[in-house]
């Protein structure tokens, strides 16, 4: 069944139907589920701390949120209240049980862009000695001991010739000790192409691609089409289905919705990775949908 031209509320109205007569499909077959779910943390200190999202037994991946000052020779981390002390063990604790987590610079609001090359490599050098598996004497490590796994854009301002690509590129060539270099991922705007994003994932070295499919006009009403330009656009990276858990949002899906018509239709993409889930902090406060329980069964 096609989402193309449909409305958020004829989904649920289909869904309904189909629930009632017992014709409610099965997502695709267990080969298109991958078992990935992907939570933001870091938006709203009353969502508990980053260990017990990560103990809750939901997530395969975390990212906190957002550097969201860069650019300009400064630099600012803002977890929204978080206290940074202990955030480096609780970051250990969940890597130990196979969670990655990675930093997403950008955000909304905050001062940043790219203006220069140079801008672009001195972030990398930024992000590499604070916070990945740099070291460099007398820099400043807010996690103390503990490395993240990556690096995410979340691009809301800026333009699109800022240098977001050298970034990549600089980032994608670094290595720890080891040879691991950090593990890369985008949550651009579902509106095809993301202006902002598209230089940086020109650059291909992009392990997962996160398209937010809400808070914009008519972000479910196409996502069938929406869908299958990304994950034709960028055949080597993981596509993730990006939904937001807060009831109130704009393009929220309902439960019913997702698992009868959306899951199976972006589980047919040879690259479909999993479900990314904006955040945390609505996670918890959904009770009603018990979002991320569902998903968890379905990506």
């Amino acid at each position: 069944m096609a989402l193309a031209r449909r409305s958020p509320a004829s989904l649920l109205v289909i869904a309904a139907v189909l629930s009632v007569h017992g014709l409610l499909p099965a997502p695709a077959a267990a080969t298109g589920k991958t078992g990935q779910l992907t939570v933001f943390w870091g938006r709203n200190k009353d969502e508990g701390s980053l260990r017990e999202a990560c103990d809750a037994g939901l997530y395969t991946a975390v990212i906190m949120s957002f550097l969201n000052v860069y650019g300009h020779g400064k630099y600012r981390l803002d977890l929204s209240g978080h206290p940074l002390a202990g955030i480096g063990d609780d970051i250990r604790h969940c890597q130990s049980m196979g969670i990655t987590v990675s930093l997403s610079i950008g955000g909304f609001g905050g001062d940043y862009a790219l203006p220069t090359n140079r801008s672009a490599l001195d972030l990398a050098d930024h992000l590499w000695f604070s916070y990945l598996g740099g070291r460099r004497r007398g820099v400043r490590r807010p996690f103390g001991r503990a490395r993240l796994d990556g690096v995410d854009l979340f691009l809301e301002r800026g333009r699109p010739a800022e240098h977001y690509d050298a970034l990549a590129r600089e980032l994608a060539r670094r290595k720890a000790r080891g040879g691991k270099a950090p593990r890369l991922t985008a949550t651009p705007r579902y509106a095809f192409p993301d202006r902002l994003a598209a230089p940086a994932l020109s650059t291909g070295v992009f392990e997962r691609i996160h398209v937010r499919f809400y808070d914009y006009p008519d972000c479910t009403a196409f996502i069938e089409d929406a869908w299958g330009r990304w994950t034709a656009a960028y055949p080597g990276s993981k596509i993730h289905l990006g939904l937001t858990a807060s009831e109130n949002a704009s393009c929220y899906l309902h439960p019913k919705a997702l698992w009868g018509i959306t899951m199976p239709i972006v589980q047919k993409a040879a690259n479909y990775g999993g479900v990314m889930l904006w955040d945390r902090y609505y996670d918890v406060v959904n009770v009603q949908d018990h979002y991320s329980s569902y998903i968890k069964n379905w990506a």
